[in-house]
């Protein structure tokens, strides 16, 4: 297994995904089918990036960073595919994606989540991410914490 940058070759792997996950625990929003969707002109374009997991050539996770500003990003879009959980890949999907952000110098991550993702809220404060207030407007109907990182 290995973790690689995206490719406009795997958007649709990014995609189903996703789409997977949010359809098993949630509902996919508009903002996800638009970001799932298009994800150079929603992620990539304006300067954020997604990597994923390579298993042989089965892309079996992934984790996206969209720039909220300069210097902030949101870590979301984290996904592996169910055979493959329970294997520690989301936890090296993250240190692999906190090096990067940390390497690029920017200031902060932040993350939208669900109280229902009790595994995902365990491994993002295992790396030290701290729940923070939420606004009212978030971008997501089912978000309800908001999570936050400072890198410097």
């Amino acid at each position: 297994m290995r973790i690689i940058p995206f490719e406009p070759r795997y958007a649709q792997d990014f995609r189903d995904l996703n789409i997977a996950w949010l359809e098993k625990y949630f509902w996919v929003e508009p903002h996800d089918e638009e970001v799932l969707g298009n994800p150079q002109k929603y992620i990539i374009d304006p300067g954020g990036t997604i990597f994923l997991v390579q298993d042989a050539e089965r892309i079996i996770g992934t984790v996206a960073l969209m720039k909220i500003e300069d210097g902030i990003f949101e870590l979301t879009k984290m996904s592996v595919t169910p055979a493959y959980q329970g294997r520690n890949i989301g936890q090296e999907l993250m240190t692999h994606t906190l090096t990067y952000a940390k390497d690029q110098g920017w200031q902060k991550l932040i993350i939208y989540s669900n109280r229902k993702l009790e595994n995902a809220i365990y491994i993002y404060r295992k790396f030290g991410f701290k729940e923070i207030p939420i606004e009212g407007n978030n971008p997501y109907a089912r978000g309800d914490i908001k999570m936050e990182l400072l890198l410097s």
